[in-house]
C-alpha cells in the first residue's frame, strides 16, 4: 500500500517563504514521478510540478516557474516542494502525488496515488 504524507503548510505573509515534504512509503520510491499538484477553494485541482525519478527532469507550471522548485531525496523516500516569493494567489491546499507506472513526467493522468494535503495560506 502506497502512503504519501506531506508536511510543511502553513501561513506566511506574501513574498515569504515555505518548504513542502512529502514522506513515501509501501513500494520503491526511488523508480516513480513525483508530482504537487493544488487546490484552491471553489478551483479544481491544478498541476504545480513534476519530477523524474533520476530529478533529471522537472516540469512545472507556468504560474510557478522561477519561484517553486521541486526536488527529492530518494534515500529518504521524499520530495519536496521548495516555494518562495509566495503570493496570495498560491493560497491552496497542496498535495503530493506518484505515477502508477515507471517512466514519463505527466502533468495530468498517471499520478494513481495521493497523499492527504496541506494548507498552504499566503496573507497579501
Amino acid at each position: 500500500q502506497v502512503q504519501l504524507v506531506e508536511s510543511g503548510g502553513g501561513l506566511v505573509q506574501a513574498g515569504g517563504s515555505l518548504r513542502l515534504s512529502c514522506a513515501a512509503s509501501g513500494r520503491t520510491f526511488s523508480a516513480y514521478t513525483m508530482g504537487w499538484f493544488r487546490q484552491a477553494p471553489g478551483k479544481e485541482r491544478e498541476f504545480v510540478a513534476a519530477i523524474n525519478w533520476s530529478a533529471e527532469l522537472t516540469q512545472y507550471a507556468d504560474s510557478v516557474k522561477g519561484r517553486f522548485t521541486i526536488s527529492r531525496d530518494n534515500a529518504k523516500s521524499a520530495a519536496y516542494l521548495q516555494m518562495n516569493s509566495l503570493k496570495p494567489e498560491d493560497t491552496a491546499v497542496y498535495y503530493c502525488a506518484t505515477t502508477l507506472v515507471a517512466g514519463g513526467i505527466p502533468r495530468t493522468g498517471g499520478y494513481a496515488y495521493w497523499g492527504q494535503g496541506t494548507q498552504v495560506t499566503v496573507s497579501s
